[in-house]
């Protein structure tokens, strides 16, 4: 948004909000829910990728972990789903702090080798453990009322839930990369050695956001668990990871809204080519392709790249 002027953000800012209240009432409200969970789960992974340096294949067991711990105590334990939705994130925390803890001691591919292994593991346990239901994951999730008067069971009102908790992380994120912790993990991405230098833990650093990044993508999983009503092994997998990479990719990385374009991209084939069956991923990888070529930095990146060059040809006529 640096390259809008405060009145210009004021405007997009209100136009957003009104869009996205009028949405699921021209849009089906499951589909739009869909979309901001991917969104925040690849803004979370985008927050570690662009903001760090830090790679991760493994993104998915944060995601899939959360949405299980959510699941069991709303159905078993018979939270409430904001203390299921609180489980949940707290759990995704301490993966990430003991994933974190081993993985950032090393660098590059190793460390991301080191997210996927984990990832693998915590599905292996997914799979085998008695309470995780299995094959088949935990179905059925019933939506109880949020604080005994929030009515989850309408989607309408769980579209406005799920909108609330995915602007608090994003809105979370843009604090994160634009406060003074950020521009320290900016200055490690660029240069370690130099930020080491200057008497930074670099590690200290690196595990905090990725622990940061483990909660918010819990959250996008916690929430995903309660308006689906079902956890399967699917959020557990490699592709889910896979499929947050590439959203960040698409959209743009190092950008905020990126992954928002970048879900709403991919969601969005997979909904209307459903009937396409495996052809969805084949479309998809054409799409992926033609993107990279064409547009670099991805959509809202190149976006901002073309804003960028406008302002430095205005600013070369009127030097001229």
């Amino acid at each position: 948004m640096k390259h809008f002027s405060p009145a210009t953000v004021r405007i997009l800012l209100a136009i957003s909000i009104a869009l996205l209240v009028a949405a699921p009432f021209a849009l089906y409200p499951q589909f739009l829910i869909e979309i901001l969970c991917f969104a925040l789960l690849a803004a979370a992974l985008n927050l570690l990728v662009s903001y760090c340096g830090l790679l991760s294949f493994g993104h998915a067991m944060f995601f899939g972990a959360a949405g299980y711990a959510t699941a069991h105590s709303i159905k078993m334990w018979g939270f409430d789903p904001a203390l299921g939705i609180l489980l949940g994130v707290g759990l995704a925390a301490v993966i990430g702090a003991l994933t974190g803890s081993l993985a950032i001691r090393r660098q590059g591919i190793y460390f991301s080798m080191i997210t996927l292994a984990f990832s693998q593991l915590i599905y292996f346990m997914a799979l085998r453990m008695p309470f995780t239901g299995g094959e088949d994951g935990l179905q059925d999730v019933p939506r109880r009322a949020m604080f005994g008067f929030i009515n989850m069971g309408n989607n309408y009102v769980m579209y406005f839930v799920v909108l609330a908790l995915t602007a608090f992380g994003f809105f979370a994120i843009y604090r994160i990369v634009n406060s003074p912790f950020g521009q320290v993990l900016k200055a490690i991405r660029d240069n370690e050695p130099r930020a080491i230098s200057l008497g930074y833990r670099a590690n200290r650093y690196k595990l905090v956001v990725f622990i940061l990044s483990a909660s918010l993508a819990g959250l996008a999983g916690s929430i995903k668990a309660v308006a689906f009503q079902v956890v399967t092994l699917t959020d557990l997998t490699w592709v889910t990871s896979g499929e947050a990479l590439l959203i960040c990719i698409l959209g743009g990385m190092q950008t905020l809204v990126g992954p928002v374009a970048g879900a709403i991209l991919i969601v969005s084939m997979s909904h209307y080519l459903a009937s396409y069956a495996e052809w969805v991923l084949m479309i998809q990888g054409l799409v992926f392709v033609l993107v990279v070529l064409l547009f670099r930095k991805g959509l809202v990146g190149e976006f901002y790249a073309w804003l960028e060059r406008r302002e430095l040809r205005r600013a070369g006529k009127e030097q001229a």
